[in-house]
């Protein structure tokens, strides 16, 4: 992936979306009539008997107050859920507790619910029509206001004139935060206060869409995009007396970003929690937990965990996995491991995360990605290639990869893994992106030369304008290929931004002077001859920019790379028989007195001779940093996209939005079907299959590609770089064959 970006591409989030019941009228929220009065506080009075609560049956309401409804509803009454917080009241009967207790507690209520009438309602899984003596609250996107003491609605129940003035700030906050708790111990306290304060300064800007991290930064993509019909994210069951929690409740409401499950009996959470990736505020305090599950270390956007008045002895090493965490609340855990709260105390939680994610240990390795044979039919000739987009290490900082322990992403750790990958794969070309100059030089072109590796290298096109002090940091693609297989018959490189402002098409065209041409990504085209069997063959190695937001110079920089790839091959159609190989056959150190191999005395084949560019076998590989929706995908499978296609937008790209581009040849993903990756790049926030590589069809057949990673392994692991995994993207590897070409008459 490119160096920097808040995101890459959009995919709609999982949730439970509301659609409008067929008896009623499909009016929008924002224009439903108020029931009731306004509330005239904000402290839970002035609701009137048309005024429903939370936290109880609304009195006389008709249906036409809830036209959006999760399920058919079976009572009149219920438990309510406060959608959008927009100074309106949309309510819907919920009963959340029944549905995610643990079938084995609920003879509990098993006499109570004897005498309350069942119905039985669709949605999202389950019946969840029983009556019941708890209650649950489901809660707007409005977010609470948070005074300097972080206290919900900027009310201290604690003096703050009672604190010795020696304690630490963060501290003392703990405190305030820890006696608000303890206060605020009955059912659903957060719903009615967030009901409140939605009703009376309407919605709030949520925490999770102000986060810190919105500059330009490396691959840094944020989380899939939430799904805008979503109209509530937080989901309070505080003081329910619930002794377990289901595990489908995590799994059925991944959308969540706000969970309150505090003033509970649990005594334990559920490794599904981990699925919760989008959850910034979790609250268990006043229960009886005695661990929490390694997975919590999946909740990578998570700022605030709050676990008051548990039974908490220690922290697992997966805390300091969580490098957003800005509060960590660990009061009234009186067995507490002495060394974690003494840190906590005096220096606060992200020292303590810190802490942990430094003190953690690789664990074990997951199992081997497996090899996924898709053809067994006998080959004349079998081509492989390998592409990784490896990090370059200056990308590769605590601020970008907060949950990566120093150890592990350090880049003598890393290289010597990426080194180790691409000698394993043993593959005939090697497509590597994020490889600058010092590393090319120093280290993979020295380390690889021991595996019959050459190469080819092309920094970034910014790498003109610099001293060679500074040029040497600038990283780019490089491409190996086994030299004692192939021979180099060519190569250039494709600078997209220099071909873009010299085109004579676009000659004039601010877009391309605002938008394509500051991006300095490039490709490298080269062109290889087999030295036994004569065929040739073309691998491109290419960058695509990142940034989301410019999808339209994505499509163009793919166009001219098609457009380049195609001048060569025509240019290389044409190109002359090698005649004498042994010139450019790779030495090697033998013993003489050692026999000649049989296949090194084999007499090479003559050079193949190709009528037209699109004859010659073409592999295209690289981060293209898009997804399969992308018009980049689009151009490379279909061999076309319109002049009016919707990335362009409004922008002017000479002929590419005059009458379109299209390129020649029959390309492929290998990775398509039953071998399509969930994903190439894995980070807490964006996990996606943005890494390709493209064949040409009616030439070369695919034989096998690389597979995913070990899922169980992910479980416990919210990003790349890791211990296992050197860098945010995975090394992908495929193989062809070479199809028998047709008799010439």
């Amino acid at each position: 992936m490119a160096d920097g970006g808040p995101y890459r591409f959009q995919q709609p989030r999982a949730g439970p979306y509301y659609y409008p019941q067929q008896h009623q009228q499909n009016h929008h929220q924002r224009h439903l009539p108020r029931n009731g009065s306004p509330v005239n506080n904000g402290r839970g009075g002035g609701y009137s008997n048309d005024t429903p609560s939370p936290s109880r049956s609304p009195v006389s309401q008709s249906a036409t107050h809830n036209p959006y409804g999760m399920y058919n509803q079976g009572h009149q009454q219920g438990q309510h859920m406060m959608m959008n917080g927009a100074g309106h009241q949309g309510y819907m009967q919920m009963n959340m507790s029944h549905k995610y207790q643990q079938q084995n507690h609920q003879q509990q209520h098993g006499q109570q619910s004897q005498h309350h009438h069942q119905s039985h309602v669709g949605g999202h899984g389950g019946a969840m029509g029983h009556q019941h003596t708890f209650s649950s609250g489901t809660m707007s996107n409005a977010t609470p206001q948070f005074a300097s003491t972080g206290l919900h609605n900027g009310s201290a129940n604690l003096n703050s004139q009672a604190i010795d003035e020696s304690v630490p700030e963060h501290w003392a906050r703990q405190l305030q935060l820890v006696a608000e708790a303890r206060q605020n111990a009955g059912p659903h306290v957060h719903a009615k206060k967030d009901g409140v304060l939605a009703m009376t300064k309407g919605p709030q800007q949520s925490a999770e869409d102000n986060d810190e991290n919105n500059g330009e930064e490396r691959n840094r993509a944020m989380i899939n995009n939430t799904d805008t019909r979503q109209h509530w994210t937080s989901l309070d069951l505080s003081g329910q007396g619930l002794r377990m929690i289901a595990s489908s409740l995590f799994e059925d409401y991944r959308f969540l970003t706000r969970l309150f499950l505090d003033h509970n009996a649990l005594a334990y959470l559920s490794t599904a929690i981990g699925q919760l990736r989008h959850l910034v505020h979790l609250n268990v305090s006043g229960n009886k937990l005695l661990a929490l599950p390694p997975e919590i270390g999946m909740l990578s956007n998570l700022k605030e965990l709050l676990l008051f008045d548990n039974q908490i002895r220690g922290l697992p090493a997966e805390i300091g996995l969580l490098f957003k965490l800005e509060l960590l609340g660990i009061e009234g855990n009186d067995h507490l491991d002495e060394e974690q709260r003494n840190i906590l105390m005096n220096d606060g939680t992200k020292a303590l995360v810190n802490h942990l994610r430094e003190q953690s240990h690789a664990g074990p390795a997951p199992i081997p990605r497996p090899w996924h044979v898709l053809d067994v039919s006998p080959a004349a000739e079998i081509i492989s290639v390998l592409s990784f987009n490896i990090l370059c290490d200056k990308y590769a900082t605590h601020s970008q990869y907060g949950y990566t322990p120093s150890q592990a992403l350090s880049w003598e750790r890393r290289s010597a893994m990426i080194l180790d990958e691409v000698k394993d794969s043993d593959a005939d070309f090697v497509c590597l992106q994020e490889v600058d100059m010092e590393s090319y030089n120093e280290l993979f072109r020295r380390e690889l030369a021991y595996k019959d590796y050459k190469g080819a290298f092309w920094p970034k096109s910014r790498a003109k304008t610099m001293s060679e002090r500074e040029a040497r940091l600038v990283d780019g693609c490089a491409t190996f290929y086994k030299s004692s297989k192939y021979i180099c018959l060519g190569k250039d490189v494709v600078d997209f931004a220099h071909l873009a402002i010299n085109r004579p098409d676009m000659k004039g065209e601010h877009d391309v002077f605002n938008r394509v041409m500051p991006k300095d990504n490039i490709a490298i085209i080269a062109f290889f001859e087999n030295r036994q069997t004569g065929s040739r063959i073309i691998v491109a190695n290419a960058h695509i920019h990142w940034d989301p937001l410019l999808a339209d110079v994505k499509l163009v920089q793919v166009a001219i790379l098609m457009e380049q790839i195609g001048k060569f091959a025509d240019k290389w159609a044409k190109h002359p028989p090698c005649t004498d190989k042994t010139a450019f056959r790779h030495s090697e150190v033998d013993d003489e007195s050692k026999p000649s191999s049989p296949e090194r005395a084999s007499t090479p084949a003559p050079s193949m001779e190709y009528a037209s560019g699109t004859e010659i076998p073409l592999l295209l590989c690289g981060d293209f940093n898009s997804g399969a929706e992308s018009g980049v995908y689009q151009l490379l499978s279909e061999g076309s996209v319109p002049p009016d296609h919707s990335e362009f937008g409004d922008h002017k790209y000479g002929n590419f939005t005059r009458e379109g581009t299209a390129h020649q040849f029959s390309m492929k993903s290998a990775y398509t079907g039953d071998a399509e990756l969930q994903f190439t790049n894995y980070t807490p926030n964006f996990q996606g299959m943005i890494d390709y590589i493209w064949y040409s069809a009616n030439v070369l057949q695919v034989r096998g590609v690389l597979g995913h990673v070990d899922e169980e392994y992910l479980r416990k692991v919210p990003g790349f770089p890791h211990w296992h995994f050197p860098s945010d993207h995975l090394a992908i590897k495929a193989e062809f064959s070479v199809k028998p070409r047709k008799e010439r008459r």
